[in-house]
């Protein structure tokens, strides 16, 4: 079993007053970290919540979501090429979400799809069928999409409450 640990850092942004977070017009950009040492700018999605309170700069949850798919399914792709002896060269995917009502009625990312282009070079090339299943055993091997279904628990640390409350 492993552990995967990322650290999330939001503050209100100087300027920004009691009022403006209790009135909801505080700022969403927040510090992700990750053990690496990677600090990437996130923030809400400006189709979530509107500009300026949103940073279309920002990586959002939703694109992270879509990355993480995408990426697990290549990793695991050019591991599977590799053994079967096929030379990937370049691999480019412009994978995309729909965000939309799940059958709960609540919003889900209930569509990925990943449009992987992949360039092989040597003698052994891929026929489609083969490409086909490259795809389908990396996408039965990511441990991402495996999880798309997984429990999310909440376990809030309550050292910052005020004594009696």
């Amino acid at each position: 079993m492993s552990t995967y640990r990322a650290e999330v850092l939001w503050h209100r942004t100087v300027g920004e007053s009691d009022s403006d977070f209790l009135d909801n017009r505080y700022s969403r950009r927040h510090l992700l970290r990750f053990d690496g040492g990677l600090e990437v700018t996130g923030s809400s999605s400006p189709h979530v919540v509107p500009l300026p309170w949103s940073d279309t700069s920002a990586l959002d949850p939703e694109e992270a979501f879509v990355a993480s798919l995408s990426s697990c399914h290549m990793l695991w792709f050019l591991s599977i090429a590799a053994r079967r002896k096929f030379c990937v060269d370049r691999y480019l995917d412009t994978a995309s979400g729909v965000m939309a009502r799940n059958a709960d009625g609540k919003l889900a990312m209930t569509v990925v799809t990943l449009h992987p282009d992949v360039t092989f070079s040597g003698d052994r090339q891929p026929m489609r069928d083969e490409l086909d299943q490259l795809h389908h055993a990396a996408h039965e091997a990511c441990f991402i999409a495996s999880s798309v279904k997984s429990e999310v628990r909440c376990e809030p640390v309550y050292g910052a409450l005020r004594s009696g409350v």
